[in-house]
């Protein structure tokens, strides 16, 4: 009896104990499921069409440019077709690949036979010319917006300055011009100073002085925008920022818990001077992980086209407190930004604010985004068109040699047969001639009498 007690004992201790081990087995191995509410720190990225066409347009533009100042440089903006290989080997083409690319876009440029060398040609098309002077035009328009813009992204640096090479290199995307450092930088000594670090050798462009209404950020704008036209709560729309999630993207209920916390909160301004606060509480680290958002924010505002390649915006990186994984902190954050990794074979990653673009356009362009549309409208037209066009311009052109033809036949006919085949004693203008012998006669007789009286001095 004392034996079955103790077997049954031992059989049910066996069972709780394989009970527990199964129970440690399932925690172990099966995927965890979170329910906390705290944006995770990694995350997959969900594909936006609209931006990844937008790039496949832009690495076509990329390499039209590239052309464009090839040909500009050359004697007379023309360049020769024995040549094109040869140079278009620096821009990266394989041989015999310029020729073909050059055909793809009849709009832009144009191949024609020299008159006398009869050699062939490549130059730019007039619309090229035209597109081109029309974005100088804007971009000289545009530098007092240029100046503003240069002094918000000095101010948000943590010293007041920033290296001359980091602007040069990122130029074209704050509507700068290539000779920014002597038309904007020393032309207006009242806003910016030049300086040499004497430890670095580098220059370093330094705001003069800190004007008050330019920290004002464009989420800030935006959000009284939305509560004036809304109604919104003051306390949500405080620190909100707008967030539009690309399609696809899978939304649960604890991930919604958190970017609303998220959303609440607070955080020091881009242009606000931090050096003065204790950043090592954990609160401390929330606001400025939210900080660098706001920077991010702040700088793709400060664009053009309200786009920046992710390595660009990475030599920004020290002197704005930006994090370290730069690729992993925006796909945190992928309501807010984009990062589309088209248009170079996956090697550059374009960075956009979402909320700037609607349908793959600007909400609010400016003159320069659509002067450089320009050309992208010149790429994506077919060469079709340009046949029908030049067909068109030879159509016309015979139109109007036939009736300049039709013309002088008319104007040889007035001219030698109108008078024959009038009536007799009538004139062209309709005069008899009867009406114009009164006065000849008498013409003729003054005039003889003149021509004797000269004969007589010259004989005399």
């Amino acid at each position: 009896m004392l034996i079955f007690i103790s077997l049954n004992l031992l059989n049910t201790r066996h069972k709780a104990l394989k009970t527990f081990q199964s129970t440690l087995y399932n925690l172990k191995h099966t995927k965890h499921m979170s329910q906390s509410t705290s944006i995770p720190k990694k995350q997959l990225r969900v594909r936006d069409h609209g931006f990844d066409n937008y790039m496949e347009i832009e690495k076509k533009m990329r390499k039209v440019l590239k052309f464009q100042s090839l040909i500009l440089f050359q004697y007379n903006q023309t360049l020769p077709i024995s040549r094109l290989d040869n140079l278009a080997g620096r821009l990266g083409f394989k041989q015999f690949e310029a020729g073909a690319f050059i055909l793809k876009f009849p709009h832009v440029f144009e191949v024609y036979e020299h008159p006398v060398q009869r050699v062939l040609y490549c130059r730019l098309t007039r619309k090229a010319i035209n597109q081109i002077m029309q974005e100088k035009e804007a971009l000289l328009a545009l530098i007092p917006d240029a100046v503003t813009r240069l002094r918000k992204l000095i101010m948000m640096s943590n010293e007041g300055r920033l290296r001359l090479e980091h602007v040069r290199i990122a130029r074209y995307e704050f509507g700068l011009p290539d000779d920014f450092e002597y038309s904007v930088v020393l032309k207006y000594p009242q806003f910016f100073r030049l300086v040499d670090a004497i430890e670095t050798r580098n220059k370093y462009i330094e705001v003069v002085d800190r004007d008050r209404k330019l920290t004002v950020c464009a989420i800030e704008k935006v959000r009284e925008r939305e509560y004036r036209e809304k109604g919104m709560d003051a306390e949500d729309v405080r620190f909100k920022f707008l967030v539009n999630f690309p399609p696809g993207f899978k939304i649960g209920k604890y991930y919604r818990i958190a970017v609303w916390k998220w959303q609440r909160v607070p955080y020091w301004s881009p242009y606000e001077d931090i050096s003065g606060y204790d950043l090592r509480s954990i609160e401390a680290q929330k606001r400025m992980e939210k900080r660098a958002v706001a920077s991010i924010h702040e700088l793709l505002s400060l664009t053009v086209e309200k786009k920046m390649t992710m390595e660009r915006i990475a030599h920004f990186r020290m002197a704005m407190n930006l994090p370290n994984k730069l690729k992993g902190f925006l796909l945190q954050h992928q309501g807010i930004f984009y990062v589309s990794t088209r248009g170079n074979h996956g090697k550059l990653h374009t960075v956009f604010l979402r909320e700037a673009y609607w349908k793959g356009e600007l909400v609010e362009p400016n003159g320069l985004y659509l002067a450089r549309r320009k050309l992208c409208e010149l790429v994506l037209l077919s060469s079709r068109k340009a046949n029908v066009d030049r067909g068109l311009v030879r159509y016309r052109r015979d139109i109007e040699e036939d009736e300049m033809e039709h013309f002088r036949r008319d104007c040889a006919e007035d001219g030698f047969e109108g008078g024959m085949e009038g009536k007799e004693g009538e004139r062209e203008d309709g005069l008899s001639c009867d009406v114009c012998s009164d006065f000849t006669d008498d013409d003729d007789d003054d005039v003889d009498d003149i021509e004797k009286a000269e004969n007589a001095q010259l004989n005399g």
